[in-house]
């Protein structure tokens, strides 16, 4: 019995010095290949990296690698603060090297007409006649003032301005056709959908505006002034004090 555990002893201790041995073999060879061959330090991909990430977020993302310099990609990457103020155009896999070309300005992943919509904004959209929305003449950055009518039970209508300096966010237009189409293309005007940048209590009046009544959308600069509005009825348009 116990020879039997002496062999079995004596076969584990010549199985770790073979390993050990092994590994020392593998280092050597693998420090005897990269003798003499010129070694370049790359930025590689750590963790995945999604489309639109800042470059400003990657440092806790990649790793510094030595590479042969036979096999560092073109266009390398060599410090993140050359990335500065771009984000990233694609999907990014860890052991990728970090490549200058798949960066860019935020400006490059919108899509075209549109502006961003500011941190903790929602985006709604009605769809208004031309001459709701200046005659069709919005486009994506300006500042609206927003006007809702309503039609109450007893039959009064009343108007009011509900919104100021509401970010337009895009424009689309979408030509209908019409009763009285225009000889020239048979197209009536055309209706526009417009998006604006809103908090969830902005969009309730608009929201409650296109539902039950009519929107009227107003182009105001920054120094237009919107003070002294009051909800009108046929009761008081007359008697207001517009000066």
């Amino acid at each position: 019995m116990k020879r039997r555990l002496l062999a079995a002893l004596a076969a584990l201790v010549l199985a770790v010095v073979g390993a050990a041995v092994l590994l020392g073999y593998a280092r050597g060879a693998d420090a005897r290949a990269m003798a003499g061959v010129r070694t370049v330090s790359v930025l590689v991909v750590d963790k995945p990296i999604a489309q639109g990430t800042p470059a400003a977020r990657l440092k806790d993302l990649v790793r510094r690698e030595l590479l042969p310099a036979k096999a560092v990609a073109p266009g390398r990457v060599t410090d993140l603060s050359d990335l500065a103020g771009e984000v990233a155009t694609v999907d990014l896999k860890p052991g990728e090297q970090l490549l200058a070309g798949r960066f860019s300005s935020p400006d490059t992943l919108r899509a075209p007409g549109t502006v961003d919509v500011p941190d903790g904004d929602e985006e709604v959209s009605v769809l208004l006649e031309p001459q709701r929305a200046m005659g069709g003449r919005l486009a994506a950055g300006d500042k609206v003032g927003i006007f809702v009518s309503i039609k109450l039970q007893d039959g009064t209508v009343q108007t009011h301005a509900v919104l100021h300096q509401v970010l337009v966010t895009q424009v689309q237009g979408a030509v209908v056709p019409g009763k009285e189409a225009q000889p020239s293309n048979g197209t009536a005007p055309a209706n526009l959908m417009v998006t604006f940048a809103v908090t969830a209590k902005q969009a309730e009046p608009i929201v409650f505006g296109q539902e039950h009544g009519s929107l009227w959308l107003s182009l105001e600069p920054k120094d237009a002034k919107t003070g002294g509005t009051t909800v009108l009825d046929q009761n008081n348009v007359y008697k207001e004090n517009y000066g």
